[in-house]
Parts: structure tokens; C-alpha cells; sequence
């Protein structure tokens, strides 16, 4: 990006969001400060930002609500705070578009974090969708899993020949887990968070299982697996690359 970064931060609660606010502009961010989802509206219209960053629990209008007024306006990267959520509400938080949730109170430096992995992928589209030309929205829609593309989009996994492979609902639910949180370790009990899994208990004792199918169809050597990565303690780790890094 040619410019510092332009990042909306809305909450109702203004030592938070000042809290917020100063830290990212110590850092080099341009902020803009917004109660609500009225006042976003308004700063929206000066100019798009790069990213907003939203508190989903806000009396006048809920976090949901915005996101999903916000996504229906513009294309714009979002990141949740939530403090009292349910793991529903980040996950209807996440289907609406969100791109990733920080709980409250937040630790300064994971926020800032999050924020420059989300603008680095968001960012990473342009290049790409450049060079594809006509075929952007198509292949922003797919991803690399070792051996085949996820077509998120259509909700199939196909090899370089354009062969599908047929996937259970569940597994797209990881694949789609996975491809919104390249190289983060991610435990069990937060793939069933963010898959939105209806039921919790059995999709937990059956998550090991789902990634070991998933592993016969996208790794060269599912024995040795380099793409979906088990952590020791930690959960999985979803390497784009098929890299130990």
C-alpha cells in the first residue's frame, strides 16, 4: 500500500475506542473514531477505509446488523470485538462476511496484528485478480489445498483437471475454516467454533476423522501430511505452501 492504511474503529464505549484508536495511530494507521453504526455510515461516505473494526455488542445498533448493512454497501474488511458474543454470534458474524473477531478486552498487539494479516490478504486479491483479468471473481473464489482447488464458491474440491471430489458438508465446513486462517494453529475446540457445527459433541469426537479424509484427497502423502498440519498441543495448522515454516 502506497499510503498508511485508513482503519474505522466503531465502538460505543469511547475509552475503548480511543484506547484503540491511539495505539494503531501510534503505529502508523490512519483512524477515524465512530460511536455507531450511524456514524460509520457518515465517515463511509467521505471514504472507504481499508478495514473497520467493530464492536458487535453496542446498544442503538447491534455489530450483525452492521455487517451485514456494511457488506451489502461496500467491500470492506471487517474484524468482531466481542466480549459478551456467543460463539453463534461470530459465527453468523462470519458468515455475513466478517474476515476474523478479537475478544474484549483485546490485547493491543494481537488487534494490531490480526489487522495486518487481514490487509495483507485482502490486499493480495488486486495483484492476482489483475492478472487473471475477466476470470477475477472466479478466482477469488478458489484455493490451493496441497494436491486440489477449493472452490468456495461452489463448494467443491476439484483437481488441476477440473475433476470434482465429492465433500461431506462438514469437510467443506473445515476447508472453509482453514482457508480463512492460513498458518495460524487453530485447537479443536476453535474449528468447531468457526465450522458452525450443529452438533457440537459429535463434531468434535469426529474432528480428527473428518481431517484425516480430507488429508487422503488434498496430500501428496496423507501418511505425512504438509498442507493440513498437526500441532502437538495444540490443534491444526492449515500451511498454504506445504511448507514446516
Amino acid at each position: 500500500m502506497t499510503q498508511n492504511p485508513h482503519i474505522i474503529i466503531v465502538d460505543d464505549e469511547a475509552p475503548a475506542r480511543e484506547m484503540v484508536g491511539d495505539y494503531l495511530k501510534m503505529h502508523g494507521f490512519n483512524v477515524t473514531l465512530c460511536d455507531g453504526g450511524k456514524s460509520l455510515r457518515g465517515a463511509i461516505e467521505s471514504g472507504v477505509p481499508d478495514l473497520v473494526v467493530l464492536d458487535l455488542n453496542m446498544p442503538e445498533e447491534d455489530g450483525l446488523s452492521i455487517i451485514r448493512d456494511l457488506k451489502s454497501r461496500i467491500n470492506v474488511p471487517v474484524i468482531m470485538l466481542t466480549a459478551t458474543a456467543s460463539p453463534i454470534d461470530r459465527v453468523v458474524g462470519l458468515e455475513l462476511g466478517a474476515d476474523d473477531y478479537v475478544a474484549k478486552p483485546c490485547e493491543l498487539r494481537e488487534l494490531m496484528a490480526r489487522i495486518r494479516s487481514v490487509l495483507r490478504r485482502s490486499t493480495a486479491k488486486a495483484p492476482a485478480a489483475a492478472e487473471a483479468g475477466g476470470a477475477k471473481a472466479a478466482r477469488d473464489q478458489l484455493v490451493r489445498f496441497g494436491t486440489k482447488w477449493l472452490d468456495l464458491e461452489a463448494q467443491a474440491l476439484r483437481d488441476d483437471e477440473g475433476n470434482e471430489h465429492p465433500l461431506t458438508a462438514s469437510e467443506f465446513g473445515l476447508l472453509k475454516v482453514f482457508a480463512a486462517n492460513p498458518k495460524r494453529v487453530l485447537s479443536r475446540e476453535r474449528l468447531l467454533e468457526l465450522a458452525n457445527a450443529r452438533d457440537a459433541e459429535a463434531f468434535d469426537r469426529a474432528v480428527d476423522l473428518r481431517i484425516m479424509r480430507i488429508r487422503r484427497k488434498i496430500e501428496i502423502d496423507p501418511a505425512k501430511p504438509a498442507v493440513i498440519r498437526t500441532i502437538r498441543g495444540g490443534g491444526y495448522l492449515f500451511s498454504p505452501t506445504g511448507d514446516k515454516a
